[in-house]
């Protein structure tokens, strides 16, 4: 009988314990605010998620230290999709399941649009610094959406017009990597040259992705006898193709867009680099934030921050300023307020028109030069 009593109470205590402990949790849980980051950590493109991610937790944790947000403290939960659709789907479904009120990302086009149905059905605000396709907004099917960077549609006419206007090329060449983002780039570019009519495309062609060699794109680009390729993608692709023409004594002028806009094309690409042009967001490098953003990082990491770095802080400080305006992290309190708020950025000060868009931001055209991509006037 003492047994059974001695082992009652030690049933009870354990119970107890463990009623005890549940609560404690839930109660930890009710005091932060969970805020998710989605992009490429690992990969061929993750020179473009790592440096995301790093603004958000810059971001988050100078909040935190000066007392939270609503009284909270902020949690990041930071998740690897790769850049690949397939995997954001499952990512965005983690993220929603641990309860993130928003999430700072995709970084990819065809990432974010795979991740978006699940944000959409579980009313989880998503701001990208850098899913630039247009169809995720035209569209108006996800009203969770917002981005801190334009999209292709401006960045292809930037290209064509330049091509056009500052080159006076008249034969141009259009590859693209068959991927949301690189393809939307191309379609949009052959768009704007055929309403031009000031020049024709004489070479509209996709490639495989994670190639070794492209000797047939290349030979088509050279039979194809074009001035410049206009090129849809990302830094892998365009690096090994730029590379293998140059091999072949083809000097065909070379224009992307941010896909590119990286130090890694460059050390990847090396002296073939150079004279290379691409898109890409505005120089902001002056702004007195983006100096600060910039400073922070290179205390903290010891490097330069890489592409979209200040595009992920802004989007990081537009999400919170909206928590804070709106008082609560109600979905849709938050949306209002993204699109109602205007708030100090280093892209300058920046809103969301009501497809997501960011109202006061833009692409420049750059060039390689001595190694560096500069900004062109």
């Amino acid at each position: 009988m003492k047994s059974f009593f001695r082992f009652s109470l030690i049933m009870a205590l354990i119970l107890l314990t463990t009623s005890f402990l549940v609560s404690c949790g839930k109660k930890s849980e009710d005091e932060v605010i969970k805020i998710g980051y989605a992009g490429a950590l690992s990969g061929d493109l993750a020179s473009y998620g790592i440096p995301s991610r790093r603004a958000a937790e810059m971001v988050i944790n100078q909040k935190n230290a000066e007392g939270g947000l609503l009284g909270k403290q902020i949690v990041l939960l930071a998740e690897d999709d790769v850049c690949r659709p397939e995997v954001a789907t499952n990512t965005a479904t983690k993220l929603a399941t641990e309860g993130v009120v928003a999430v700072i990302g995709h970084i990819c086009s065809g990432a974010t649009i795979s991740a978006l149905g699940i944000y959409n059905s579980t009313n989880t605000v998503c701001i990208s610094p850098s899913a630039t396709s247009p169809s995720i907004t035209q569209s108006g099917d996800y009203p969770v959406f917002f981005r801190t960077i334009a999209p292709d549609d401006a960045q292809a006419k930037l290209q064509v017009d330049f091509a056009l206007e500052q080159l006076n090329l008249k034969r141009i060449a259009i590859l693209h990597d068959r991927g949301d983002y690189g393809r939307g780039l191309a379609e949009f570019a052959r768009q704007y040259i055929n309403e031009a009519e000031e020049a024709e495309v004489v070479l509209y062609e996709g490639v495989t992705v994670g190639a070794v060699d492209y000797t047939a794109v290349v030979q088509n680009i050279r039979r194809s006898q074009a001035d410049a390729v206009i090129f849809g993608g990302y830094h892998p692709e365009a690096s090994k193709i730029l590379m293998q023409m140059r091999n072949n004594d083809m000097d065909t002028i070379f224009i992307s867009a941010d896909g590119i806009k990286a130090d890694t094309f460059i050390r990847i690409a090396g002296e073939y680099a150079e004279g290379v042009y691409a898109t890409g967001p505005v120089d902001v490098s002056t702004n007195p934030l983006a100096v600060a953003a910039h400073k922070q990082h290179v205390e903290l990491y010891g490097d330069e921050p890489g592409n979209f770095f200040l595009n992920a802080y802004a989007a990081t400080m537009a999400l919170i300023n909206a928590i804070e305006k709106a008082g609560s992290t109600d979905s849709a309190a938050i949306m209002n307020a993204l699109r109602t708020e205007y708030i100090d950025t280093p892209l300058g000060s920046i809103s969301f028109d009501k497809k997501g868009d960011a109202i006061g931001v833009g692409f420049s055209m750059y060039q390689v030069q001595d190694g560096v991509f500069v900004e062109l006037p």
